[in-house]
């Protein structure tokens, strides 16, 4: 049994109107066709839906059943297709982002409030994390995107390249680094350095060590949030390194910022993504937005 689209639509049509003149004309097509299209329909179901006379047609018992049917079948079909319109036009639909805890309350803020301005139907899910737990995210397919640091060894994930950043001295107010018009990583040694624990450190070390120019370090503290360490420098209990996206969080603590030289060391962080999933629409524009958005940022970093 092959019922069409349009033998159902025509049967609704006839049911509506009450007749085949009428009918055909709501379809914009011949009366003939329309008839064809009711004989075809009867003929696959093997009963009579429609009782015909000279006047007028009425539907058979069985046709005032399967009309009902038919109705609800309608129904659900064109309310499916506005739905899958609505995505494609993003009038509707959710993005879900996994971001370390430090983009989340620093960049991805700003970033959703300026979506939400050209898209106001689509809603934002952003779960905070550790970064490996924002990789992880995706991977189990708890979040449409994640954006983290470069990763070796994540071939189930497509990366996007979303920026490429160096690192900045961070201190507070009045501090002897503060006098200094160019910073070097080997100014850093003399005073207590405050790092974040895991990759963060290690992979630093490692950068140092290759540089084979700088004391290696060996932080004072180390602990497992930006924020921590930002309030630890606040206090004037050391000094730590950041890169820029932080820079809004380090102005709330009312520190500075230093671009660090000898050498220049630098992160690219990327857009991850399931490999071989296609993005929603709704995701699909705000990875672009998120591309957009970056690409326009000055990010405050002197030079010197």
């Amino acid at each position: 049994m092959d019922i069409t689209l349009r033998q159902l639509r025509a049967f609704a049509a006839l049911a509506r109107t009450g007749g085949f003149t009428r009918a055909a004309e709501s379809l914009h097509i011949t009366q003939s066709a329309l008839s064809g299209l009711i004989k075809e329909l009867e003929t696959q179901l093997g009963v009579r839906l429609v009782d015909r006379s000279t006047r007028r047609i009425r539907l058979s018992e069985i046709g005032q059943e399967f009309h009902a049917v038919t109705t609800q079948v309608l129904r659900d079909l064109d309310s499916a297709v506005e739905n899958i319109n609505n995505l494609k036009r993003l009038r509707r639909g959710i993005v879900r982002i996994a971001a370390p805890q430090l983009m989340a309350s620093t960049l991805m803020p700003e970033v959703i409030a300026g979506f939400r301005q050209t898209y106001p139907d689509i809603r934002i899910r952003l779960m905070d994390c550790a970064v490996e737990n924002a990789i992880t995210q995706v991977l189990r397919g708890e979040a449409d995107i994640s954006i983290g640091p470069q990763r070796e060894g994540l071939t189930e994930l497509a990366a996007d390249p979303l920026f490429d950043l160096p690192f900045l001295a961070v201190f507070p107010p009045g501090h002897p680094l503060e006098a200094k018009q160019r910073l070097t990583w080997a100014d850093l040694v003399h005073y207590p350095l405050i790092a974040l624990q895991g990759q963060f450190t290690e992979r630093l070390a490692l950068d140092l060590h290759d540089a084979a120019s700088t004391q290696a370090i060996r932080p004072a503290h180390e602990v497992t949030f930006m924020s921590t360490a930002l309030s630890m420098v606040s206090a004037r209990l050391g000094i730590t390194a950041c890169l820029p996206y932080a820079q809004s969080l380090v102005e709330l603590y009312g520190l500075r910022v230093r671009l660090l030289h000898e050498p220049e060391i630098r992160r690219q962080f990327f857009i991850y993504r399931r490999q071989h999933a296609s993005l929603s629409p709704a995701a699909q524009a705000f990875v672009q937005y998120l591309h957009e958005h970056v690409g326009q940022r000055k990010w405050g970093i002197q030079p010197a």
